[in-house]
């Protein structure tokens, strides 16, 4: 195995950074425990640096163990963590922690979101004189946390991401054609960029292909994502992308709601285009995009290090009330959503969302999806979503700076 040559392994001293946040949080997040305890592959990736099957234990001290199903060979690889065990059942990881020197503590910090509930059942089965208490927080804090190594691979991403949309996309589109056949010319362009195609939601039975691309009144068609934008997608079993039936017609708009990753990491952005020229598009139209460009720097200049995510939201909202735009701000009808943005990173649904309740500090290192939208019955949807990084001193956005409509009149 020493001729195989793995790049962009993750480096040992950011894995040690990764290790100190989640130490830092435990106490506030599950004081009784003595370490975390997770299994699903992406918490083991941010950990561990290996996308393998198995489970990684993080003790309050000393180096965590990595016990792995499949494949050892591919952890040995790719991990620098010094403990790397092979294992078959769940019973055999307290002789396996307790043999290399780091025993599993009485009661465990869990990622109960890793698991399904049948696997739940066999591993406190197995594990039936240990007591697990949720640490899920504990790890969504952590991420929301991002180190520099992070930002700079997520400032890349947001460059290509933006590039994609705005520079090449507007070219090879054009009114006429159906809203899958953008899609293919979106994915076209974005692999062309370097993304990678695998994108992964957070929250338990999400799923997400490329994104939404909505010509016309498909921008407030029922969905089934937690999003505003609606769209019809490409069957009902598969409700993403575009529809091969919907055309984008002339005179109407078309939002592409697409996110964009490289190296496990996540940007997010929706680019607005109109299917004609400048002077055609609505009032209606071109009054509900500013409105939400407006919000959207209303929003990052209040996301600052100290700030409350919670309050955010109440800004925003309260603005939208004192401007008249509360009806059909964050989708129409049953596509409303009680939140106008969310963290990002390893997923698109990153924590924390900008809504209520989350009575959170914001912190430099933290990035956010900022998605202002506006539904317009009859028309469709517009606004904009762009990727923010929190920095000493506010927040800059890494997808663009050009927020406009764009306008293709072929």
């Amino acid at each position: 195995m020493s001729d195989l040559n793995i790049n962009n392994v993750v480096p040992r001293s950011e894995l040690e950074k990764r290790w100190a946040k989640c130490r830092r949080f435990l106490p506030e997040a599950a004081p009784e425990a003595g370490g975390l305890l997770c299994f699903s592959r992406l918490q083991i990736y941010y950990l561990s640096g290996s996308f393998v099957n198995g489970a990684i234990w993080l003790p309050l001290e000393g180096e965590p163990v990595l016990f792995v199903r499949k494949s050892y060979d591919r952890a040995k690889i790719e991990s620098s963590i010094k403990t790397i065990v092979p294992f078959k059942s769940f019973k055999d990881l307290p002789p396996l922690a307790k043999e290399a020197g780091r025993p599993l503590s009485k009661i465990l910090g869990a990622e109960t979101a890793g698991l399904t509930w049948q696997l739940g059942e066999m591993l406190t089965s197995r594990l039936s004189e240990y007591k697990f208490v949720p640490g899920d927080n504990v790890l969504a804090m952590a991420r929301a946390v991002k180190s520099e190594w992070e930002l700079e691979i997520m400032r890349e991403v947001g460059e290509r991401h933006n590039s994609a949309l705005v520079d090449v996309l507007p070219e090879v589109i054009e009114p006429g054609m159906t809203e899958l056949e953008i899609s293919k010319y979106t994915w076209n362009v974005f692999f062309e960029y370097g993304h990678e195609g695998n994108m992964r939601m957070q929250t338990f039975g999400s799923e997400i292909f490329l994104g939404h691309v909505s010509a016309g009144d498909s921008g407030n068609y029922p969905s089934s994502f937690d999003g505003p934008l609606g769209l019809r997608g490409v069957h009902p079993v598969s409700p993403y992308m575009g529809s091969a039936a919907k055309i984008w017609e002339k005179g109407s708009p078309l939002a592409v709601d697409a996110g964009f990753v490289m190296e496990g990491y996540h940007t997010d952005k929706t680019q607005v285009y109109w299917s004609g020229p400048k002077n055609s598009i609505p009032k209606e139209v071109l009054d509900a995009q500013l409105f939400c460009q407006d919000m959207q720097t209303l929003a990052a200049e209040n996301l600052k290090p100290g700030a409350i995510v919670s309050d955010v939201y109440e800004i925003v909202l309260a603005e939208a009330e004192k401007r008249g735009f509360s009806e059909g701000f964050m989708g129409l009808g049953d596509n409303k959503v009680s939140f106008i943005g969310h963290g990002i990173g390893l997923t698109v649904d990153g924590f924390p969302p900008i809504a209520r309740r989350f009575d959170i500090p914001i912190e430099k290192g933290m990035v956010f999806a900022l998605e202002p939208k506006h539904g317009i019955p009859g028309i469709g949807m517009v606004g904009v979503e762009n990727t923010f990084e929190i920095t000493e001193t506010g927040s800059r956005c890494i997808t663009g700076n050009n927020f406009d409509i764009i306008c293709i009149d072929k």
